[in-house]
């Protein structure tokens, strides 16, 4: 069995873990009025854009999942 589209899975999940505790970190930044190294607008914009990059990993590791489910298998398999 090939395990096709298993990393960027892992990956995405990683990055969608990352960007909520980023999101996090703005309301905690927000709420407590201090700035860290961003802006709580700023930990929240790393936030959302890691949040979309693991999207469109999820998605991609879902088309080649798919992709190769239904690729003629090669007499050596």
């Amino acid at each position: 069995m090939r395990r096709v589209g298993f990393k960027r899975t892992l990956l995405a999940r990683m990055g969608a873990g990352t960007g909520l505790a980023c999101g996090m970190i703005a309301c905690l930044a927000a709420v407590t009025g201090r700035t860290w190294y961003l802006s709580p607008l700023g930990w929240l914009a790393l936030g959302i854009l890691l949040a979309l990059v693991a999207v469109f990993v999820l998605v991609d590791g879902a088309i080649a999942y798919q992709k190769a489910r239904h690729a003629p298998r090669s007499l050596d398999d």
